[in-house]
Parts: structure tokens; sequence; C-alpha cells
């Protein structure tokens, strides 16, 4: 992949550019003096250029651009990218320059560890716009403040290689993820999703509602036997994203099951801010196996139906989140809601 740009270049001179017959500039790059790039064995050259801070493989991608308009875009590290920054900003390729900053941007900043800022943005300070430098540092020093731009994820990631999902997006993956792994505590943090996607796991659908139906029978044909799986719920008429984990496989047994490790979870929208996670305090009742349910987790997140396997549970007032055998109440209100649509998938590490 690479992006050309031929605004100001009004010709492609690629071929030149291999041609080391005809020159009459020499430019030594990198700090090993005695390597030279186009270099042969005519001494009468009327310029010489030293370039020490630039190293032979950033300057032939600064070269690739100079005779050819030509910027390869699948270099594997982000410091590459500032390397190639830095080297544009010395040699005044305003340019390229403009396009780095909002190509890094777009695709790589905010999404980075401690560790990834360290090393390989906060040496590059001065070539970064002020605002977005303080941004991204106040971020991982403060977690809590609200940054001024509007940040989204980076845009490389593609949400159908880790989800095929109508209702939640990289952001809710992302902090799911962190639930089931334990390494974030909901509300520590209103803006730990911004610093780090977090994606070890492959999402593999199993049940969508609109596709598949809304009946109870359907749930329990499509997802017994599966365990590892996450329900996420879209509430007819609203933004709001509810659902649950469950560690179990699935089951018509009629009767409730047991497990320490389920936790139900609600979204305003897309946006995990607002976050709400609610583990289970009664192992003994966190899950209901019943014919006549969907995936319910207790009376906290009830989908069910309450005549017949066949019905659509939508139909009902039997979904609704009622606080009993789970920590916090996901839902403002315990009233019935009517499901939009839903999503059952099965978690597999990557």
């Amino acid at each position: 992949m690479s992006a050309q740009f031929f605004s100001k270049l009004s010709q492609n001179y690629i071929e030149l550019l291999k041609d080391d017959e005809y020159y009459d500039i020499t430019i030594e790059v990198g700090e090993d003096p005695n390597i030279p790039i186009n270099r042969n064995n005519n001494t009468n050259d009327l310029v010489h250029i030293r370039l020490p801070n630039i190293s032979s493989e950033i300057f032939q991608i600064i070269l690739e651009y100079i005779y050819g308009g030509i910027l390869p875009l699948n270099m594997n590290d982000t410091s590459d990218f500032l390397k190639v920054l830095v080297a544009a900003d010395n040699l005044h390729l305003e340019d390229l320059v403009d396009y780095l900053q909002k190509y890094l941007v777009e695709n790589k900043f905010f999404s980075l560890s401690s560790k990834e800022f360290l090393q390989k943005v906060r040496p590059y300070k001065k070539l970064l716009n002020n605002q977005l430098y303080e941004d991204i540092v106040n971020s991982h020093m403060n977690p809590d403040i609200e940054p001024a731009n509007n940040i989204s994820p980076p845009r490389n990631i593609k949400i159908e290689k880790i989800i095929d999902s109508k209702i939640v997006n990289l952001d809710i993956v992302s902090i799911f993820s962190k639930w089931i792994d334990k390494t974030v505590i909901i509300n520590n943090s209103k803006y730990d999703h911004l610093r780090e996607l977090y994606l070890p796991y492959k999402f593999k659908l199993l049940l969508r509602g609109s596709r598949d139906g809304f009946t109870p029978k359907k749930f329990h044909e499509l997802c017994d036997g599966k365990d590892n799986t996450v329900t996420f719920i879209k509430v007819k008429g609203s933004e709001e994203i509810l659902g649950g984990y469950n560690p179990l496989e699935w089951e018509t047994t009629g009767k409730w099951c047991k497990t320490n490790d389920s936790f139900i979870f609600s979204f305003k929208g897309k946006n995990v801010k607002n976050a709400i996670l609610s583990n289970v305090i009664d192992a003994n009742s966190a899950l209901d196996f019943s014919s006549t349910c969907g995936p319910t987790f207790g009376c906290d997140l009830n989908i069910c139906n309450e005549y017949d396997e066949h019905d659509e549970y939508i139909a009902f007032d039997a979904t609704y989140c009622k606080k009993v055998f789970y920590e916090r109440n996901i839902r403002d209100t315990e009233e019935a809601f009517p499901i939009e649509d839903y999503e059952v998938f099965q978690i597999i590490r990557k």
C-alpha cells in the first residue's frame, strides 16, 4: 500500500533515480560517512552533501517521494513513520510533513501504551501539534482528563476482522475484552479506551435476532453447547446496549446454573465512558437455562417468554432488568423493554 503525490511533482523520475551513471550531487546518509547514496566511480561531483542523522533506509523512502511522489504506507513500526516525518521536516518537504502528521493522527496516536508513547512518540515532540501532544500526555498522566480533540480509534483496524456486529463497535469490544481478562475496572478511568484498544479475541457470530428470529427455541438451537459467549442487546427506541457474559455452555435443562464468572453490562449508545459493569454476587442463580428463556442472567437481565418456546419474547413483558443476583442495576428502570435486535457471539482467543 502506498500514497502518491503529484500536485507539485510534474512527472515521475523513478527511472532516473535508478540510473547511477550520471549525477552531479553525492549525498551521504547515516552515521557511517563511507556509505554514500547514488555513488559510482565518477569523482567529479559538483555538490557533496552529508546527512548523518538520516538512515539510508529512511532516505530511500524520501528519494522515492521526491522522484516519484510515492510514499509506502506498509511500514510496520510507528517509529518508522516518525523517522520519515523527521527527515521530511529537516528537508523542508512541507506537503509530506502535513500528510504524515494527518496520517499518524488518524491511524496511530492515541491508541498507544505508555511504553510505546515514551519510546516512539516523545522523542519527536517538536514535530507534533502542541495541543495534540498535550492531549496525549494528559491522557496518560491523568486518565480522567477529557481530551480537547474528538478522538476515534485507529482507522487502520478493521472491525470486520474482529467481529461481525450491527450493534457494537471496537470501543465496546475492547472494554468488554478487558472485563473478560480483568485488566481494567470500569469507572477507574473514563478514557481508558482511548489509550490502547485491547483486542485479543475474535468473536464468532452464533445468532442474530433480525436474521435468525427472536424465539427461545432458536436461541437454544444455535447456542446450546457453546461456551464463552457474550450477548449484545439493542433496546428498541433508544441508544441503550445491554448484555451479558456466560463462561459456561448454554443448556436447556430448566434449571438455574451456577458460575462465579458471569457478568452483565450496559452502554449508553456506542460510547464506553458511562458503561456499567455488574458482576454476579449469587453464583447459584447466575444463569437461567429454561426452555422459554433466551440468554438470561438471573433476573438481572431477563430475556424470556412466559408462554411457549416457539413464541417471540419481544412480544411479551418478560424482557427486563431487575437487580437480584448481580451487584448493580444496569438500567435506570425495571420496566420491560422491547428488543430491536440482539446478537450472541462465542469469543475465541486469537
